[in-house]
């Protein structure tokens, strides 16, 4: 039978665009809930999110075990293929998949919410992994959708839902937090108690109520889970694939539901496993640092408490959740700001997969060539400025946004410099592993990041037990092993496509665009800090970087008229750029 040319949803660019916007408001109002909820509850409930999210994370990559980007995979597959009843078929095989397996992800998570906290010494926990596990069941069932039709090309369900989600989370969420707060404080002042237990100071009783103030919290995203996953249910009802009625009955008959179960698992299984290893690692690593602090509190207090002698008191270091928990705390204040840039670059994976795998399978290298390209550009031109944009105005955002918590920025302001580096190397790899995924090879990822991860682990587990290095070496050990992966993966990308990439356009000018760009950011900041605020200062440091970096792009041609025409309303974009003669 005679492929047919099928064409679904948005072209990369457009597809790239519409993602990466929603990721960028979802991360947006993330961090806004992270900062504003941290702002109450600091850096020792700050610990409990994190903790409750080590826990989801594993438990979450081995309910989904890899199935969202093999559905994805297969879909992009059997559409280029013509094979559109297959298509469905797909679809159909996936629900009871991850309804099973999200619901014992969901039971493991609330069985291990009674004894992994008290494993990593921070019991607090417990009540924000229990507020947590729903989340993992809601979120299995979006990815049902989300894989389906993002290898349709079609990523308005995904950035619509996640929105929802973002949105929920953040009221919901916030409203509960302090609620929780404003109750708690109530009762102490009215009765000494805190939920019903008597404490003898107010600071003690703050520290009673952090835990169900974080577990409030996240209700809040368990709750915005389940609403997104209702918006994807009645959407997909709704809206349908975009497969019409002759698509399907011009196809051929599909394969059994055995073989194409099979077919999922085979190619879901060693990107499961690359996921469920970097959680895994994650966890191992925040056990490891928090027990390599509390080594150094045993062996040699000293050395560590005169680092931070103006910000840890003796009640942090008599507090139930100790100085681990509270420099765990610190090091989770710069998270958010280093895990935006990924989440945004990983759209560049998740639209790119369904054309690379297309020209892959139908070896059409042209095709192949101008999209891993393509990939690797955008990625390089988003990821490098933010990150050194990180490194230099990271301190400045962290005062600002965390104005109550100065104790706590001084101890983050020393990391964000080289979490704002590795932020490069992190963003760069997801989009790069992606595509070896779309290209057959899904083993490679797994054992790229298993080797990463196990050197991040081990750097981690070196720097951190030396008293006057301690929390500061985890960024050390994640720049560490994220150059590796990046590295390692881009060599194996080019092996096996054996696409020769063009350095100069796709890397280096975006690099020395990103130089220039950062270089603005910091002396606009030095300068403008000094007679305005420093809230406005950061701002217009950034609105000046950008505009530097955008004319810093063009000259060097790094951004090409077809890129332009690529977008929604380009031929009038390219009209407008000629006219201010950035093309000829």
């Amino acid at each position: 039978m005679k492929e047919k040319k099928a064409s679904f949803g948005q072209s990369f660019m457009t597809g790239t665009l519409i993602l990466s916007s929603s990721i960028f408001i979802v991360k947006v109002l993330g961090i806004f809930f992270r900062f504003f909820v941290t702002n109450m509850i600091g850096p020792t409930g700050a610990a409990y999110f994190s903790v409750a999210y080590e826990i989801y994370n594993p438990l979450f990559a081995l309910s989904t075990a890899g199935l969202p980007i093999a559905i994805s995979r297969l879909v992009s597959e059997n559409v280029a293929k013509g094979r559109f009843k297959d298509v469905r078929q797909v679809h159909k095989v996936s629900i009871p998949i991850f309804l099973l397996t999200g619901s014992v992800g969901f039971v493991l998570m609330l069985l291990g919410a009674f004894f992994v906290p008290r494993l990593v010494n921070v019991p607090g926990a417990v009540y924000s992994v229990i507020a947590l596990s729903p989340t993992i069941l809601f979120a299995c069932l979006m990815s049902i959708y989300r894989g389906y039709h993002q290898g349709l090309r079609d990523v308005i369900p995904t950035a619509v839902s996640e929105i929802i989600e973002a949105s929920c989370k953040v009221v919901i969420g916030s409203v509960i937090s302090y609620l929780v707060i404003i109750k708690g404080v109530q009762e102490f002042n009215t009765f000494g108690t805190v939920f019903g237990k008597a404490y003898e100071s107010q600071e003690m009783a703050l520290n009673a109520i952090m835990p169900f103030a974080s577990a409030g919290a996240i209700i809040g995203i368990s709750i915005g889970a389940g609403v997104g996953f209702l918006y994807l249910l009645f959407s997909h009802k709704k809206r349908g694939d975009g497969i019409s009625e002759n698509d399907v009955n011009l196809s051929p008959k599909p394969y059994n539901r055995s073989y194409i179960i099979k077919r999922l698992i085979r190619t879901a299984i060693p990107i499961g496993i690359g996921a469920i290893i970097m959680n895994i690692a994650g966890f191992i690593d925040t056990t490891l640092i928090l027990n390599r602090i509390q080594y150094v509190m045993s062996k040699n207090p000293d050395d560590l408490l005169m680092c931070y002698s103006r910000v840890i008191g003796p009640e942090i270091i008599n507090s139930g959740d100790g100085v681990h928990g509270f420099l765990l705390g610190c090091y989770s204040f710069t998270l958010p700001l280093m895990m935006l840039i990924p989440a945004i670059t990983s759209t560049f994976g998740v639209v790119s997969l369904p054309a690379v795998t297309r020209a892959f399978t139908k070896k059409n290298k042209n095709e192949l060539q101008k999209s891993v390209e393509s990939v690797i550009k955008m990625t390089a031109i988003v990821s490098v400025p933010s990150g050194i944009g990180i490194a230099v105005l990271g301190s400045s955002l962290l005062s600002i946004i965390y104005s109550h918590r100065a104790g706590a920025v001084s101890i983050a302001s020393n990391i964000v410099p080289i979490l704002g580096v590795a932020t490069i190397f992190m963003a760069a790899s997801t989009p790069i592993c992606s595509m070896l995924q779309a290209v057959g090879r899904v083993d490679l990822p797994v054992k790229i990041i298993t080797v990463g991860l196990a050197i991040k682990i081990m750097v981690n587990y070196l720097l951190v037990g030396i008293p006057t290095i301690n929390i500061q070496g985890a960024g050390i050990g994640t720049l560490v092993g994220y150059v590796f992966i990046l590295i390692t993966s881009m060599y194996f990308l080019f092996k096996e496509t054996r696409v020769k990439l063009k350095l100069t356009k796709t890397i280096l000018k975006p690099v020395f665009a990103s130089i220039i760009c950062g270089i603005t950011a910091f002396v606009s900041n030095a300068f403008l800090s000094k007679i305005i605020p420093l809230i406005i200062s950061v701002g217009l440091s950034v609105v000046i970087a950008i505009i530097v970096y955008f004319f810093s792009l063009t000259l060097l041609k790094s951004i090409e008229e077809d890129d332009i025409k690529s977008l929604p309303k380009g031929e009038e974009l390219a009209k407008i750029f000629k006219k201010l003669i950035i093309y000829k």
